[in-house]
């Protein structure tokens, strides 16, 4: 018999890890999921009308493995729109990178931008030049705000490019962030050539997107996708897994814990040789994403349908009416810990809505405006930070996530890398 392996958490990091194991024909394997709705932190709502995402998550070209893994489970690329890398504000700053190879990609697209003095655009070539001569080493790892400062980057840059897209990757601020793995985003990204750098944004919401596809993939092919089933505990006896709160009458050769770390943490505890893995995981710091959505009658976005915002709490603002939603329907995103943490809902969203006037200027009352916040929506990305390795100290245990030890921040690519890199151990101990 096929050996039984189970999945603990229907994110993207658990179901990519459970489609590769899947893809293997050697193990048979159970997805448990906590909640009614797959996705883990980047999922659907349900209980808006219209429903809408926890979070606003754009994808980009450079994410390799989770577009793979969604093209092995049947999802079309047309769920996804396609852009240039294109950074844009309302009041025309704009730098949009030529559809070229690297570098004259991003040489053209600055020799072009609009709202950037050719001492800014000398500046950020200047940044690109001098990390690839570094082959991307950032040595000692320091805040992203150190190296601007090193790289003499202008205030323009480091307004309306560089903090930005550090918040955008790692949720981190500039002052906080890991220059390393800004570093890797860059290299893999921006500096990659302009199919690497393309932004790809969701048309449909981020549990279909996957998530769903998954899950269905999986079942076809004989295997388990459990929702509203949380595990509360894991106990071992005789080499065999046993979870509390699956069906007690399966034993698994193999677990894979691919849950947030707050939650993976207790599942650990009861194992003395997991002591150290524990402490990591508890040690990690987390950062907060709010997304405030607002309707009105028609979208004040003309352009392109996502754009950067300044002078308030959010920084970026998406049009998701253009993006396969609701007509009007538009997504601000506030990322990363700042003074407006402690408003109360009702206050950040007047705080927004007074950022959008002062952007658009006369913009009628929305017809509906709802928040959600993800308080521990990441983990705080900064330099020289200990993460964990996917396999642990206990033999037939593993992890995957985002938090675990990787190039890249808490991203759906580092999710799925996680959960492939989760997959391939298990494979590995079975030969």
């Amino acid at each position: 018999m096929k050996p039984d392996v189970a999945v603990i958490g229907g994110g993207y990091a658990g179901l990519a890890c459970a489609v590769a194991l899947a893809r293997s024909e050697r193990v048979r394997v159970t997805v448990f999921e906590s909640g009614r709705v797959l996705g883990g932190r980047a999922r659907v709502v349900t209980r808006h009308d219209p429903p809408v995402d926890n979070g606003q998550h754009i994808l980009i070209g450079a994410y390799t493995q989770l577009l793979q893994t969604m093209r092995q489970v049947g999802v079309s690329p047309k769920l996804l729109e396609t852009l240039p890398l294109t950074i844009a504000y309302p009041d025309g700053f704009e730098l949009r990178a030529a559809r070229l190879p690297a570098p004259l990609h991003l040489a053209v697209g600055l020799a072009r931008a609009r709202g950037l003095a050719w001492s800014d655009r000398l500046a950020a070539a200047q940044l690109i030049r001098r990390l690839r001569r570094r082959h991307w080493q950032v040595s000692p790892d320091r805040p992203v705000a150190e190296v601007l400062d090193d790289l003499g980057q202008t205030p323009t840059l480091r307004a309306r490019l560089w903090e930005p897209l550090c918040v955008a990757a790692l949720n981190t601020p500039a002052s906080e962030a890991s220059a390393q793995v800004f570093a890797n985003v860059l290299r893999d990204s921006l500096a990659a050539g302009s199919a690497a750098s393309e932004l790809l944004i969701p048309r449909v919401d981020l549990s279909e997107l996957f998530p769903v596809p998954a899950t269905r993939w999986l079942g076809r092919r004989g295997h388990d996708v459990r929702t509203s089933d949380a595990i509360r505990a894991i106990r071992v006896e005789d080499g065999v897994f046993w979870l509390d709160g699956g069906p007690s009458w399966v034993g698994y050769e193999q677990v894979v814990v691919a849950t947030a770390p707050y939650h993976a943490a207790p599942l650990l505890e009861p194992f003395a040789a997991l002591a150290g893995v524990r402490e990591s995981i508890e040690a990690l710091d987390h950062q907060p994403i709010t997304t405030v959505y607002l309707r009105y009658e028609n979208s004040p976005l003309s352009g392109p349908p996502m754009v950067g915002l300044v002078d308030g709490p959010a920084q970026w603002l998406f049009d998701r009416g253009r993006l396969g939603g609701p007509r009007g329907l538009l997504a601000a995103v506030v990322s990363a810990r700042s003074r407006y943490d402690e408003l109360p809902h009702e206050a950040l969203e007047l705080a927004v809505r007074r950022q959008l006037e002062r952007a658009f200027e006369r913009l009628p009352m929305p017809t509906w405006i709802r928040s959600i916040a993800e308080r521990r929506a990441t983990f705080s990305c900064r330099p020289g930070i200990a993460r964990p390795d996917n396999r642990t100290p206990l033999a037939g245990l593993w992890l995957a996530g985002d938090y675990t030890r990787g190039p890249y921040p808490a991203t759906l690519e580092g999710a799925v890398r996680s959960g492939l890199a989760a997959a391939r151990g298990v494979l590995a101990s079975l030969d």
